[in-house]
């Protein structure tokens, strides 16, 4: 396998948030923030049935005639994603038949592949990662077996660059496992707490939360000091000191605070209102979170912004097999329900309808 110029390790500038849930009748959801630049073009809400084929590895945005390469699916799996140059499946995120979820994050600075496949493995580009994995695993068990044992996530151009990438599953028994390639090892940390956001790594962040062990979600009582006793005239002072910023760290602080003391929905439709809300508070706005350069662009790179925002956000939930998401501009909340897909024997793709949707309530 050629190896990967120095050039193409160059790192976005992008970020995204995720985390897993639970509503208090036993429904698994999961969902994440896509914040970037831009949106690859042709990207959709796309369904992909079972038996579709497809490559793990190819080269240059064309089907790899190697035929070790060459893969059939065994579960359908609908998400946000492209069908590229026609026929090449691509999901950044996503649920399959089974209720595996996952989906890719970006991983700065920190993220590295193997130039060669590990004897016996399967070369799998990262951008290839999430629907090889949900073509492939009805479980997170699964899934962490064919990371350790199966593929090699390799440092193989796609459209003339290797994005650096971490990824997060979960499933309906309720475990969340992170994926992090570095340049010791592809680290694959289990049972955690359901969040992640950018670099540093997990280990990193999860260390970092002892430095806001005094938030709360109860408000401080009154204040005696010097003499003068001073009564709370405002609400919220539990959670003074949780950063505010757009930043990966301050982020994952505050999904980690969110998650601890959200209300949980009472079902599905009300986790997934729920969930949304706690997911707007980690969203980037249009023209705060502005970018020192764009970074690469591939030929899908239209229309690339010079801030980065959340371009969408998306939820799904392991029993049900519904996606949900909206966009920066319409935050009506729309639905696919892949059990309705399952018969389809051909992909389907929908679009984000990303302009603003307003309901008029009339007299």
């Amino acid at each position: 396998m050629k190896p990967v110029e120095k050039d193409r390790w160059a790192s976005p500038p992008a970020g995204c948030s995720t985390f897993s849930w639970e509503t208090k009748d036993g429904k698994h959801l999961w969902g994440r923030n896509f914040d970037y630049n831009r949106l690859a073009q042709g990207s959709q809400v796309s369904f992909f049935p079972a038996q579709t084929p497809y490559v793990a590895c190819c080269h240059g945005g064309k089907e790899n005639p190697i035929p070790e390469n060459r893969q059939t699916a065994r579960y359908a799996a609908v998400g946000m994603g492209l069908l590229l140059s026609g026929s090449v499946p691509i999901l950044y995120e996503g649920i399959n038949e089974k209720g595996l979820m996952g989906g890719q994050l970006y991983y700065r600075t920190f993220a590295h592949y193997a130039l060669h496949p590990r004897p016996g493995t399967q070369p799998l580009q990262p951008p290839f990662a999430v629907y090889h994995l949900l073509a492939q695993c009805a479980t997170v068990e699964e899934v962490v077996h064919m990371i350790k044992r199966s593929v090699t996530l390799v440092a193989s151009p796609l459209l003339g660059t290797v994005p650096p990438l971490h990824w997060a599953f979960y499933d309906r028994t309720g475990e969340s496992v992170i994926i992090e390639p570095d340049r010791e090892e592809v680290h694959v940390y289990r049972h955690t707490m359901g969040i992640m956001t950018n670099s540093p790594g997990y280990p990193w962040h999860r260390l970092n939360l002892l430095n806001y062990a005094g938030i709360r979600n109860r408000d401080y009582e009154k204040l005696e000091m010097n003499g003068e006793s001073l009564k709370p005239c405002f609400s919220g002072s539990g959670a003074q000191g949780m950063p505010g910023d757009w930043s990966s760290v301050s982020r994952f602080v505050r999904l980690a605070f969110l998650k601890k003391y959200g209300v949980k929905g009472v079902g599905e439709e009300q986790g997934v209102a729920y969930m949304f809300r706690l997911l707007q508070s980690v969203s980037f706005p249009l023209g705060m979170v502005r970018v020192h350069e764009t970074g690469d662009t591939t030929p899908l790179d239209k229309n690339v912004l010079p801030y980065d925002y959340t371009v969408y956000t998306s939820v799904m939930c392991g029993e049900s097999l519904k996606f949900y998401w909206t966009t920066y501009e319409n935050q009506r909340i729309q639905m696919v329900d892949l059990h309705r897909l399952l018969p389809k024997t051909e992909p389907v793709q929908f679009s984000l309808n990303p302009n603003p949707d307003f309901y008029e309530v009339l007299v």
